[in-house]
C-alpha cells in the first residue's frame, strides 16, 4: 500500500512528470556509469512508480551452462530502480526546488537495507523492472521492486530501504 500522506504532498501533473522523467532518464542512463554498463533503460517515471528495462547480453551471464542472468545484475538493477523511484518521489514532494537542489538530494540518497528474493532463473532476452515507493519519511524511504522476464513471469522481488536526509 502506498502512504496516502505521500500522495497528498506530490504534484503529479503530466507536465511535471514529463520533465522529471526526462531529467531522471539522463541521470539514470547517461550519468551513472554502472547503469550504462548494465544497459538499464528508464521506460516510465511517476511520483510513486518507476519502470525500467534491461536487455540480456552475453557479458551479463552468471551461469554459462544455462545462460542465466547473474544474480548480482538482478540485485543491482532492482536497487538502482528503487533508488530512482525514491528520487522521483522526493522531486515530486518538492516541485518548486531547482534541478540542482534535486541533484543534491539524489547525491545524499543511499541504500540502507536491500532484500532480494530470487524466484525463478533469470532466463529471458529482455527484462522489465518496476519499483513502487511505499513510504517517504523525513529520513528514510521504503520501496518494493519487481523483476520480470519478457514473458511477464516474475523472476525476483525486492524491498529497499534508503536514507534520504
Amino acid at each position: 500500500m502506498i502512504d496516502h500522506n505521500l500522495l497528498g504532498a506530490l504534484d503529479s501533473g503530466a507536465e511535471f512528470e514529463e520533465e522529471l522523467s526526462s531529467r531522471l532518464r539522463d541521470v539514470f542512463e547517461e550519468k551513472i556509469a554502472f547503469n550504462k554498463l548494465l544497459g538499464l533503460k528508464l521506460t516510465s517515471v511517476s511520483a510513486t512508480h518507476v519502470h525500467a528495462s534491461l536487455a540480456m547480453r552475453p557479458d551479463l551471464v552468471g551461469n554459462f551452462s544455462e545462460g542465466r542472468l547473474h544474480g548480482g545484475v538482478i540485485s543491482a538493477a532492482l536497487d538502482t530502480t528503487g533508488g530512482i523511484a525514491v528520487t522521483a518521489a522526493l522531486c515530486a514532494r518538492y516541485p518548486r526546488e531547482s534541478f540542482a537542489q534535486h541533484a543534491l538530494r539524489f547525491a545524499r540518497l543511499g541504500t540502507i537495507d536491500l532484500r532480494i528474493d530470487y524466484l525463478r532463473p533469470g532466463i529471458s532476452d529482455r527484462f522489465e523492472l518496476r519499483a513502487e515507493v511505499i513510504r517517504v519519511g523525513s529520513r528514510i524511504a521504503n520501496t518494493r521492486m519487481e523483476f520480470f522476464g519478457s514473458d511477464g513471469k516474475l523472476l525476483a522481488t525486492g524491498n529497499g530501504v534508503y536514507i534520504v536526509s
